[in-house]
Parts: C-alpha cells; sequence; structure tokens
C-alpha cells in the first residue's frame, strides 16, 4: 500500500501521543532513583501481573506466533503449557528470595555468592539477552508497519524507538507498568478482532477452518517421540521450561517488578495472573495461525502474491522474472508465515479498524521494548557504574544515569533491529538467541541457590566448562563436512537445557569431589 487511510493513521498518532503523556504524567513523581526502578513498591500485585503478561505477550508473539503456526503447526504452544511449573517454582522460592534481599538488581547475590565475576557474567548474560529480545521485537514490528505504511523498516525502528525512549525515561519504572496494563488489554482486544475478521472473511466459517487445519495436521503439538534432534513435543515442553524459569528467576523484567509489590504473596499473585492470561491467550495466536492458513488456502493466488514479494526481497535489485518466479515457487509456508498477518491486515480489515489493530501491535512491541530498557538501564547503573565506577553516586546523579542508559540501550535495540532485517521467522531468532545467552546465567543461578556448599573455585569451573559446550551446541553446525561427526546432534532449542544443566551438575559434582577429598 502507498499508505494507511487518514483515520487510521489519526489513531495511530493519537494512541502514540497518548503513551507519551502517560511518561509525561507520572515524570512528576520521578524525582529519585527509587521511584524510577521501584516505583516505591506501592504498585497493586493485579497490575504487576498484567504488566508481566504484556512483556511475555509482545510482537514476537502478535506476529511471530501466527506466522509459526501457518507455517508449521502448534508445536510451540508447548512453551506455554511449561508455564505453570515455572511459576509454581518461581512464587515458591524466587519471590521471596529476591524480596529479602532487598537488592534491587537480579545479579548482585551473585557477587556475594561467588565473586564479582559472577555478577558480571551474569550481567553480560542479561543485556546480550534484552538486546536480541529487544532487536527481534522492533523488526518484528517492522515488518508489519512496512507492508502497512510503505515507509521503510529503519525509518518505522527509529520513530517508534523515539516515542518510547520519551515516555520510558519521563515515566520510569511506574509509566512502563501502568502503560503495560493499557496495553494488555488492548492486544487482547486486538486478537479477538483479528479473529473475528477472519472467521467472518472465511467461506464456511469455523467448520472449514477445523476442516483444512484438520486435514493439513495444523492443531499437531509435535511427536511424542523422545526426539531430541528435531522440534518435538519434548523438546519445546525442557526449552519452555528452561526459558520460563530464567524469566521468573533471573530476567531483570521480573526480578525488578517483584520490588514494586506492597508485599510477597501480592508480587507471588502477579505470576500466577500472569500464567493464567498467557496460556490462553498465547492459545488465540495459534489459533488465529491456523484460521489464516485455511484463509489462504482458499485464497491461493493471495500466496502467490506472499511469495512474489518475498522473493522479491530475497534477491538482488534487477534480477529476471525468471530467477523471481524460480525463488517464488520453491518457497514454503514457513518461509513467508511472519508476512501472513501483514497482509490479511493491509487487504481484508475495514478503514478505522486497521489503525485499533496497528495500535496494538504497537502496544505489543512498546511494552516489552520499554521494559527491556528500564531493566537494562536498572542493571547497568547498578552492577557497572555503581560498582566498578562511582560507588558513591549520589541520588540525583544516578537519576541521569538512568535516563542516560535508558536512552542508550533503546538506541541499541533499534540498531540490533535494523540488523534482524532478512531473518525467516522472528520467533525463531528470538528462541535461538535467548536459549544462548540465558542457559549460562540460569545454570550459575541455580548452582548457587540451591547448592549451598559450593565455592568460587568449584563455580568458575563449572561456569568454563559451561560456557566451552554452549559455545560448542552454538557453532558446531559451521565445522565442514569432513569433521560431520563432532556437529551437534540436538536441536537448536536444546542449548538451554544442556547449557545449564552442565554448569549446575558440574558444579555439584566438584563440589561432591571436594568435599570427599578434604574428609578422606
Amino acid at each position: 500500500m502507498k499508505g494507511l487511510p487518514i483515520i487510521d493513521l489519526a489513531i495511530i498518532f493519537i494512541y502514540l501521543v497518548g503513551m507519551i503523556l502517560v511518561g509525561v504524567y507520572f515524570s512528576r513523581k520521578n524525582k529519585n532513583s527509587e521511584q524510577f526502578t521501584k516505583a516505591s513498591g506501592l504498585i497493586p500485585g493485579w497490575a504487576i501481573g498484567l504488566s508481566i503478561y504484556a512483556t511475555f505477550l509482545s510482537s514476537n508473539t502478535f506476529l511471530g506466533v501466527p506466522g509459526k503456526a501457518f507455517g508449521g503447526n502448534w508445536n510451540a504452544f508447548v512453551f506455554s503449557i511449561s508455564m505453570p511449573l515455572a511459576a509454581w517454582i518461581a512464587s515458591k522460592y524466587f519471590v521471596p528470595f529476591y524480596r529479602n534481599t532487598g537488592e534491587i538488581s537480579a545479579y548482585t547475590h551473585l557477587e556475594n555468592r561467588f565473586g564479582a565475576w559472577a555478577r558480571v557474567y551474569a550481567v553480560i548474560c542479561f543485556l546480550l539477552t534484552q538486546l536480541a529480545r529487544m532487536g527481534s521485537i522492533f523488526f518484528g514490528i517492522a515488518l508489519s508497519l512496512q507492508a502497512l505504511t510503505g515507509y521503510s523498516m529503519q525509518m518505522i525502528m527509529i520513530v517508534m524507538g523515539i516515542c518510547i525512549i520519551i515516555y520510558t525515561v519521563l515515566g520510569g519504572i511506574e509509566a512502563v507498568i501502568w502503560t503495560e496494563v493499557v496495553q494488555a488489554v488492548v492486544k487482547t482486544l486486538g486478537a479477538l478482532l483479528i479473529l473475528y475478521l477472519i472467521i467472518t472473511n472465511m467461506p464456511g466459517g469455523v467448520s472449514k477452518i477445523v476442516e483444512i487445519g484438520k486435514s493439513a495436521n495444523k492443531f499437531s503439538l509435535g511427536s511424542l517421540k523422545f526426539d531430541f534432534a528435531n522440534s518435538s513435543f519434548w523438546v519445546v515442553l525442557l526449552y519452555g521450561f528452561f526459558i520460563n524459569l530464567n524469566n521468573f528467576g533471573m530476567d531483570q523484567n521480573y526480578i525488578q517488578r517483584y520490588h514494586t509489590a506492597s508485599s510477597n504473596a501480592a508480587a507471588s499473585k502477579s505470576i500466577w495472573l500472569c500464567v493464567w492470561l498467557y496460556v490462553p491467550a498465547s492459545l488465540l495466536f495459534f489459533i488465529i495461525g491456523s484460521c489464516l492458513y485455511a484463509f489462504y488456502n482458499v485464497h491461493p493466488e493471495l500466496v502467490e502474491v506472499i511469495k512474489h514479494q518475498v522473493a522479491i526481497e530475497r534477491l538482488p535489485i534487477h534480477s529476471s522474472a525468471t530467477k523471481i518466479l524460480e525463488v517464488q515457487n520453491a518457497l514454503q509456508p514457513s518461509d513467508y508465515g511472519d508476512k501472513i498477518m501483514p497482509h490479511f491486515m493491509v487487504t481484508k480489515i475495514p478503514i478505522g479498524l486497521v489503525g485499533l489493530i496497528v495500535s496494538a501491535i504497537l502496544s505489543a512491541a512498546m511494552s516489552t521494548i520499554s521494559s527491556g530498557m528500564n531493566a537494562s538501564a536498572t542493571v547497568f547503573s547498578v552492577d557497572i557504574y555503581k560498582r566498578y565506577f562511582k560507588p558513591n553516586v549520589t541520588d540525583k546523579q544516578n537519576l541521569s544515569l538512568l535516563h542516560v542508559a535508558t536512552i542508550g540501550f533503546g538506541l541499541l535495540g533499534m540498531i540490533a533491529g535494523i540488523a534482524m532485517i532478512g531473518v525467516k521467522s522472528i520467533l525463531d531468532v528470538w528462541w535461538e538467541l535467548s536459549g544462548i545467552f540465558a542457559a549460562g546465567m540460569l545454570g550459575l543461578f541455580l548452582l548457587g541457590i540451591i547448592s549451598k556448599k559450593t565455592k568460587n573455585h568449584e563455580a568458575i569451573i563449572a561456569t568454563m566448562i559451561g560456557i566451552a559446550v554452549i559455545i560448542w551446541l552454538t557453532l558446531s553446525a559451521l565445522l565442514p563436512s569432513e569433521y560431520e561427526m563432532f556437529r551437534n546432534p540436538l536441536h537448536k532449542n536444546m542449548t538451554i537445557v544442556i547449557g545449564t544443566l552442565t554448569i549446575f551438575l558440574m558444579g555439584i559434582t566438584l563440589t561432591k569431589f571436594k568435599n570427599r577429598k578434604l574428609t578422606s
């Protein structure tokens, strides 16, 4: 399209201005760093729960999940099924642990437990994870809005980034949480509206969608065989459990929210509210993906239009029509799944409603990015600047630092998003990167909190071995064919599972060996 109708642009503009005004409103309260990072511990549990839910329900879910379901099946939904167990562990052990320490950073206790190196390592892993998360979300929102507006993806990321930076810097964590409460409602209603529009545009309605979905095996959760080389049910279940354990136990985005609650009970309830909202919401997006598959199945001419666009994007400028057609015919549904939702919005959603749905997608992106910016700035302030550069920084100086760091991480997130332009699946790239960066710090955290006898020396060795294993799991696929026997035989989503267990089990083994040697 050349551009959205005026009414849709007006709705989007009003939404963006509204988010900025929220930041302006809360800026009156942000007179110190504690208010900026903790909101003085006065946020109600239900608001925190909606905020965590909104952070989970990012544009990766809004765009990536329907694309994943379109190109495959409901295998990735198993990730959501794993959440209740991780939430139970977090509410029972992690919430009391963090709130009792009183430390705003999730990583301060690692230094107390093992030394400065452990804190630095976890901080690096966290910041890399945040850049990957923000980058994938910037990319996802730009992918959608490019189809709707015709503007370049780089331009969209810059404009969006500026808006997010403004309200996050002005409002602090309180603005982030309360805007996420609004965004949680907006994005959920937006998803329901999209589902309604697909069904009403579908010849044969729900029964035809179910018929086509069953024939194409679109509702499968994956193979139940104990196959860890492919994306089986068990691989996604394990991946989901370990990632969610990391989210609830090591991710500053969530740890920081525990401190904004008025009590341990309120913080724990916020986790459960997030789970009970996110599991059905994520299922809703898989249903949307299956509905889109059915809709485009009965409109194959529209699929060819999308495939043609993807083929042009993948080829150099001025490629021949023959080459374009060759690439177009070779494309599989998984190659263009992320393009389906934007195309449906462009062609089938009435004027006025497009603006509302785009606002929902924007809210999905903005909530997670703003949360990541605030958490990253907090970690940089507490774990890096105050720890190594200026321990006696005044509160006024610290607040200024938080503002500058928030802007800096917002800009880095935009750069990461621009670097991701051209990836095949938003969800795949986010899952892979998060698994790589989260594996090490989760293993170290579990070792420190469970194995009380493990000391600095054993933790260092276990972490070094774990890093080596993670590097091998990640990069061994690049080995030449003559060294194929040394390649990682497991699915890439197993990286966080193997990496975490390597550090944790190796640390316990070394501790037992040392204790046995001392007593012999």
